[in-house]
């Protein structure tokens, strides 16, 4: 069986959902995950928004304008009048939910269920559109297997168990559909993988069954070997190694979220990364072959902070910089560089809900700066030992540009290098240039 997961943007009209049953339908035995229809999400944030600044009127408008959204969709989308009299149904429905949930006071897991709202839609009317195909098709919610554990991390053990007797009890059903993004937490409430992690959902799924390959159906024809937002004459990258490309999707690349190459690595499943736009282009394979070129791609993550502690303390003593990492542990919040000196320590974090907390403690072992509005650009690919060359090629690519710290050495597929987020979008040129 194969786990094909489709995008937001797949789903964005009528035409486009039922390009994505064309494709299904031409797979065999499959399990569809899908993200809620695109620019849903971000109309039920808002929502959420509206509702913690008790602005009930502006979410009921929000709500209206997507009653009539999503009445326009389902008349464009069905042929027969009892599909779309079900689906309007089903959709006023989840809806009127919506409208009473927001009446009452804002808690987090209000938010959860709003939210869970757009793939509950998308699924049911993008099921009802198999049925009226005549297809073999059942439709699965993601809620009855995927939950997370107490340290909030998907429990594998579970899904597999669950996923796999929901599949067994359907033995005559070549089409699966199911969400992506939602689940429940350890307590039984409605819970997400959060922004992104439809992908994510789609490769849990495809290890806890041992599917034969998992594809990520965009509107992009695979990962390109730079951001095509900002850099003109870009090419997909048509094989990629699984670790090549954990580090493509931590550091920036947007086609695929950064979770989601975990799963399919340890089971040793194929990712393929398609177009539905171009269904018969190549895309990208992600496995553990890789092309023979040394670089492959570059990458920028904005929103970085850099985080420098000075301290003479350091100087030849034991144990500092494990009092340092200490501190980012009790504020649950990853680093993502670090750099070195005998009396300096910069780190470089993305997450700063406890900046405050984190400064305020570090100061206590030496005189801590920040500074913020920073990008990571990552240069990936294969860079063994005896490589030689590779460092200077791409440090001379950036010689116009301010370059505030680089790491280079801990990963044999990963050149990083931090900048102002203004020197950006001029970096990614600059190395687009030289390299490729």
């Amino acid at each position: 069986m194969k786990v094909l997961k489709f995008g937001g943007t797949s789903l964005g009209d009528a035409q486009r959902m039922r390009n994505v049953a064309d494709i299904v339908c031409q797979q065999g035995k499959v399990l569809v995950v899908l993200s809620a229809v695109a620019g849903t999400t971000d109309s039920l944030v808002r929502v959420v928004d509206a509702v913690k600044h008790g602005e009930l009127a502006k979410a009921r408008n929000i709500v209206e304008v997507l009653q009539n959204h999503y009445q326009r969709y389902i008349d464009n989308l069905y042929r027969l009048e009892t599909s779309k009299s079900e689906a309007r149904d089903f959709v006023e429905a989840q809806l009127a939910d919506i409208s009473d949930v927001a009446q009452q006071r804002y808690v987090p897991a209000l938010e959860f269920h709003i939210l869970a709202k757009g793939e509950l839609i998308s699924t049911e009317l993008f099921s009802l559109l198999l049925r009226e195909q005549e297809k073999s098709a059942s439709l699965l919610s993601a809620l009855d297997f995927l939950r997370l554990n107490q340290d909030s991390a998907p429990d594998e053990d579970y899904l597999s168990e669950q996923l796999s007797a929901q599949i067994s009890n359907h033995s005559n059903t070549d089409i699966f559909v199911t969400q992506g993004f939602i689940c429940r937490n350890a307590f039984g409430e409605i819970c997400n993988l959060k922004r992104g992690g439809s992908d994510y959902s789609a490769s849990l799924f495809a290890a806890a069954i041992d599917s034969e390959e998992v594809q990520i159906w965009t509107d992009i024809d695979g990962m390109h070997n730079n951001d095509p937002r900002y850099v003109d004459g870009t090419k997909p990258i048509r094989e990629l190694s699984f670790d090549e490309a954990a580090e493509l999707a931590y550091f920036g690349a947007k086609i695929l979220h950064p979770s989601s190459i975990k799963p399919t690595r340890k089971k040793n499943i194929p990712v393929k990364l398609l177009n539905t736009l171009e269904p018969s282009a190549s895309g990208t394979v992600i496995s553990t072959k890789s092309a023979q070129a040394r670089i492959k791609a570059v990458a920028a993550k904005d929103g970085i902070t850099a985080i420098k502690i000075r301290s003479s303390e350091m100087l030849q003593a034991p144990g500092f910089l494990r009092k340092v990492f200490e501190v980012f542990e009790l504020y649950h919040t990853s680093i993502d560089m670090i750099t070195t000196s005998e009396v300096a320590v910069s780190v470089t974090i993305d997450d700063t809900s406890y900046l405050e907390s984190i400064v305020k403690t570090l100061t206590e072992f030496g005189q801590v700066e920040v500074d913020k509005n920073l990008s990571i650009v990552c240069v990936v690919g294969e860079f063994l030992v005896e490589s030689s060359g590779i460092a200077s090629q791409v440090i001379r690519s950036l010689e116009d540009i301010p370059i505030r710290m680089i790491s280079y050495g801990g990963s044999s597929h990963n050149i990083s290098l931090l900048v102002s987020e203004e020197h950006k979008v001029n970096a990614l040129n600059a190395l687009h240039q030289r390299l490729f």
